[in-house]
């Protein structure tokens, strides 16, 4: 008798499962706050260089000033990164003759004056990560999902180790102590390496909710569980909008999308501990505690009769397993190759959209509620297809449509704003049903004895890829469309190789690496 069966008798999906589902939730909903974070944390306000003795010109208004001391971008914007090396008094009479001092122009000697109409303070204006210091900026965020990746061998070897409920409280705990040093930081450096250890702890409560959710659900209902509950990853996201939209300075914004973490370790109290796993590692005392409990809750009364035997006769040991242990087999080789490719792809795509939140024709605050409130509906769109097409073809085409929004995007004209933003609004709904269907596909085709290590490596792909997706951005500077066409053909390649995987609609959970390689 398998898990399968003994799950049944427990109640495959009951009061038991709803309340750990909901508890789950908890972390769903913090982790975008920290993983979309930069685009507040770091956000670029409008800036002009700081003029120099700037008392000589109290009988200019300001437009004066900046007409006399700035140059101009062709559109007739103040250059947010030279100014002129002295005063150009003659441009008061005739602007057009700016051309012609062209060799006066230099870079900015003192600094920048930033717009904080927007924002009170974000880490660009704390520390003038603007023009030459740019890369810096933009490097936070990768440091971040640096920090992510490490986090991801780490986690997932120590839970399919240790089990999965006291690897999530180690991730909080540490997500609350990173995040709260990380919002005191008084330098760079120190920002820097806090949001790196922040992503490599916040990395436990991504990679270890979803499955040990799933291990506790049913065939018949996994799909309604993993979909569903991942709308509060949405939720999350709009919430960080309204949380950025009234807290300005970055600061207080960190010390405020960590506080959740609270009641995260708390609610732990009452998440039990996956039976599966317990079977898996010969626990049978703690898998019939945490059974009867799940069948007690679900009013399955004369379950506790039969559990022993029935535990004893069913149950499969598993030994140690490693990472390595994902690549010796070569039905088992074949999926975490073409897995780690398409966790590649979507996190890339995924990042690389959410962290572009301008130009669409919308304020950044709207856009990021509005990608967040997208999401529902291709969550509870992939929900309905997953369980009539199948996981491959959902996975497969949700990606690659998302690269090709990208790259209509790219031959949009600016002047078309509302065009651009449903083009880019569609392939961020994509964008989300490909991360919504990776997670409960990639659960179903690693077994119990390497779920966590699988994931542990995707997640570390998927990571790699939000590491490099704002670097990525920097390339504007080589070719203005360069970072979406990147974006682009990244999604639809990694995309295309999903058809390589098996379909694991209604199909059991393996439990052993030999459930994989004899079903192909």
């Amino acid at each position: 008798m398998n898990f399968e069966d003994l799950l049944l008798e427990a109640g495959g999906f009951g009061r038991f499962q709803i309340l750990t589902l909901l508890l789950l939730c908890i972390p769903r909903f913090i982790l975008p706050m920290h993983f979309l974070l930069h685009n507040f944390l770091a956000a670029i306000p409008s800036h002009h260089c700081a003029i120099p003795h700037h008392d000589q010109f109290v009988n200019f208004t300001q437009e004066e000033v900046l007409l006399i001391n700035i140059p101009r971008e062709p559109d007739g914007t103040f250059r947010s990164c030279e100014m002129f090396s002295e005063p150009q008094l003659h441009l008061l009479l005739n602007s057009s003759q700016e051309s012609a001092n062209a060799s006066s122009v230099q870079s900015c000697q003192q600094g920048w004056v930033y717009d904080h109409s927007q924002f009170t303070s974000t880490i660009a204006t704390q520390w003038d990560l603007v023009c030459d210091q740019r890369s810096l900026n933009q490097a936070t965020a990768t440091f971040f999902f640096i920090g992510v990746t490490i986090g991801a061998m780490i986690f997932g070897y120590l839970s399919d180790r240790f089990g999965r409920k006291s690897m999530l409280l180690v991730s909080f705990i540490c997500s609350l102590a990173f995040g709260m040093v990380s919002a005191a930081s008084v330098s760079y450096s120190m920002l820097a390496v806090t949001r790196t250890l922040t992503g490599l702890a916040l990395c436990g409560l991504s990679l270890i909710i979803v499955p040990l959710g799933m291990e506790w659900v049913d065939i018949q209902h996994r799909t309604m569980a993993g979909i569903l509950t991942s709308i509060f990853w949405s939720i999350g996201n709009m919430f960080l909008a309204l949380i950025a939209y009234l807290v300005r300075d970055w600061h207080w914004l960190l010390f405020t999308v960590t506080m959740p973490c609270v009641p995260g370790i708390v609610a732990l109290w009452w998440v039990p501990e996956s039976a599966r796993w317990l079977l898996a590692k010969g626990k049978l005392k703690q898998a019939h505690r945490h059974l009867c409990t799940c069948a007690t809750m679900n009013r399955r009364k004369d379950f506790a009769a039969k559990i022993s035997l029935e535990v004893s006769e069913g149950i499969r040991h598993g030994g140690n397993y490693s990472y390595i242990s994902l690549f010796r087999t070569p039905v088992l080789r074949r999926i975490s190759l073409c897995l780690g490719a398409m966790w590649f792809g979507v996190a890339f795509s995924y990042y690389g959209m959410s962290m572009n939140i301008s130009g669409f024709g919308l304020g950044m605050y709207m856009t990021q509620f509005v990608f967040g409130t997208i999401e529902i509906p291709a969550k509870l769109f992939m929900y309905v297809l997953v369980n009539r097409v199948g996981r491959r073809r959902s996975q497969a085409w949700s990606l690659i449509l998302t690269g090709l929004c990208i790259g209509v995007n790219v031959v949009i004209p600016t002047s078309l704003p509302s065009l651009r933003s449903v083009v880019a609004i569609s392939g961020k709904g994509f964008s989300e049903a490909a991360f919504t269907t990776a997670f409960l596909y990639t659960s179903e085709l690693f077994p119990t004895v390497l779920r966590q290590n699988g994931l542990g490596y995707c997640s570390f792909m998927a990571r790699l890829g939000g590491a490099v997706a704002p670097l990525i951005f920097l390339l504007d500077s080589v070719w203005r469309p360069l970072p979406q066409v990147t974006y682009c053909a990244v999604a639809v390649l990694c995309g295309s190789t999903v058809f390589l995987l098996p379909e694991t609609l209604n199909v059991q959970l393996p439990e052993t690496i030999e459930d994989i390689e004899k079903t192909g």
